[in-house]
């Protein structure tokens, strides 16, 4: 399938815990988002990308897994306007496994955030969830 273009910001957050390493985060965010630019602020690492092809590995991955359902209902649940988002585990991600969450107590050392934003973003819960934008 190929995967559409679309315009998207994408934003991944995360707390640094004081038994993490930054650098474990920074690589388990790039697993996910391979082309995301990372800051660092005090104990909050931040990435961005506006590059929805970035979200191929996420697509992939929740069909691989069948769990497009979870993802459309967190996406669907956490709808404001122009945005949206859902939980990964931050674990998961480190070994390139974007594993979804409900809560954030899911994942042990806390969740990565991600936050997608769009004027069509109806379309990009579709190409994300379903795989197609028309």
């Amino acid at each position: 399938m190929k995967f559409p273009s679309l315009g998207c910001t994408i934003e991944v957050f995360s707390q640094v815990n004081p038994s993490e390493d930054p650098e474990k985060i920074k690589k388990a965010i790039l697993n996910i988002l391979p082309d995301s630019d990372i800051t660092t602020e005090d104990f909050l690492i931040k990435a961005k990308t506006n590059n929805f092809q970035s979200l191929k590995k996420i697509h992939e991955f929740i069909h691989s897994t069948q769990s497009q359902k979870v993802l459309q209902r967190q996406l669907e649940k956490h709808m404001d306007k122009n945005s949206t988002w859902f939980y990964l585990n931050k674990q998961a991600a480190y070994v390139e496994k974007p594993v979804l969450c409900d809560e954030t107590d899911e994942s042990p050392l806390g969740p990565l955030k991600v936050i997608l934003t769009s004027t069509n973003i109806d379309r990009i819960i579709d190409a994300l969830v379903v795989g197609n934008a028309n």
